[in-house]
């Protein structure tokens, strides 16, 4: 709720389960565009920011099979290790922007991606405000060993 509240777009946890992933958390704004994701749905791990955020940290073993057909490549998912953070616009659905951070557990895996979604117009060129919320947001979910 805070980081829907601190950036006025759609929030959202999402956690890999197998080729796909789960949605753990959505929190919407109560007025303008929005990019609904019902808790319990699952989602493609070939498209969008949460996407690449769970694919990125893996070993190369599993990552290969999901870059199979998916909107980025393993170019993509480097820079998404070396910022910390990804961002995908009209990559899952037209008109949809996203931006996403891993939320890492005790033995520094990434346990979930923490997003922002909203219109392209929104998020498409993020402002530093959004992406230190998202990142704030990733760190608080994330658990120290």
């Amino acid at each position: 709720l805070e980081l829907r509240d601190a950036t006025g777009v759609s929030a959202q946890v999402y956690r890999r389960a197998g080729d796909e992933r789960l949605c753990l958390a959505a929190a919407e704004p109560s007025a303008g565009l929005r990019d609904t994701v019902p808790v319990g749905s699952l989602l493609t791990l070939k498209a969008g920011s949460a996407a690449q955020v769970l694919v990125a940290w893996l070993p190369e073993d599993e990552q290969r099979p999901l870059l199979r057909g998916a909107a980025f490549t393993r170019a993509d998912l480097a820079r998404v290790r070396r910022r910390g953070w990804a961002q995908s616009s009209a990559q899952r659905e037209p008109g949809v922007a996203s931006l996403s951070a891993p939320a890492f557990g005790p033995s520094g895996e990434v346990e979930a991606a923490v997003s922002l979604s909203g219109p392209v117009d929104r998020l498409a060129a993020p402002t530093q405000a959004q992406v230190q919320a998202l990142l704030s947001a990733a760190a608080r979910l994330s658990v120290h060993g």
